[in-house]
């Protein structure tokens, strides 16, 4: 496995590197060391490689991924797996905030607590953290999964259209036009195949609340007027 030590190397040439392996390359795994919080650290991966980073990183890690495999083995600044089209990003540690922001594919486990507006305008990415979540996450989130072990903040779901939020804790508010709706079959199905493919083990999908959208804001209606 070749591995890049961020300290002697610079963070263009190894991105530049990632940027222009084609499908079939001989070395598809990758280490980097000494990230010491760099910013955009493996952005814009295209082909199904694994790249494992040792460390904590600064703003939009994994940024744009579409296919490869990064974990970091440390926390994550913000912005982390910003935009994400495929593939899976881990975070051993904590993530800041707008993690998974306007994702549209992929997963994305955070296995410590994420700041505020977690999975923000959500397109279609499957998000599960294993702590808390800050307030506003999933604001305007337009399709996928947030599955929350632990806590949510404040005004969870504002704005929300069709993203689908499981919370196992506690909700401090909901934002505007979200509502707790009913865990049906096909939710509890989704939502075990989620919490699996995220390594969480010994927690039931039973023991989740599912939220959703109230469909109120989709179009203008003068009675909803100061909900707008």
């Amino acid at each position: 496995m070749p591995v890049f030590d961020l300290s002697v190397t610079s963070l263009r040439e190894f991105n530049s590197m990632l940027h222009s392996l084609t499908v079939g390359a001989n070395d598809t795994a990758f280490e980097v060391v000494n990230p010491r919080g760099h910013h955009a650290v493996a952005v814009g991966i295209d082909t199904p490689v694994t790249v494992d980073i040792r460390g904590s990183v600064g703003y939009y890690c994994a940024g744009m991924n579409d296919g490869g495999t990064v974990t970091v083995h440390g926390s994550a600044g913000p912005g982390v797996a910003e935009n994400m089209m495929s593939g899976t990003v881990v975070i051993e540690g904590d993530a800041s905030q707008y993690a998974g922001a306007t994702g549209q594919g992929g997963l994305l486990v955070i296995k410590g607590n994420a700041a505020s507006r977690c999975g923000i305008s959500m397109k279609g990415i499957d998000i599960v953290v294993h702590g808390n979540i800050g307030h506003m996450s999933a604001f305007m989130g337009q399709s996928g999964h947030l599955v929350v072990l632990g806590d949510a903040g404040d005004a969870l779901g504002d704005s929300l259209y069709e993203a689908k939020l499981f919370v196992r804790g506690s909700v401090q508010s909901l934002g505007s036009d979200c509502i707790e709706k009913e865990m049906r079959p096909e939710h509890l199905q989704k939502l075990a195949e989620l919490l699996e493919r995220a390594g969480v083990r010994g927690v039931k999908p039973e023991e989740f609340k599912r939220y959703g959208s109230a469909r109120k804001l989709y179009n203008f209606n003068i009675d909803n007027a100061d909900a707008y």
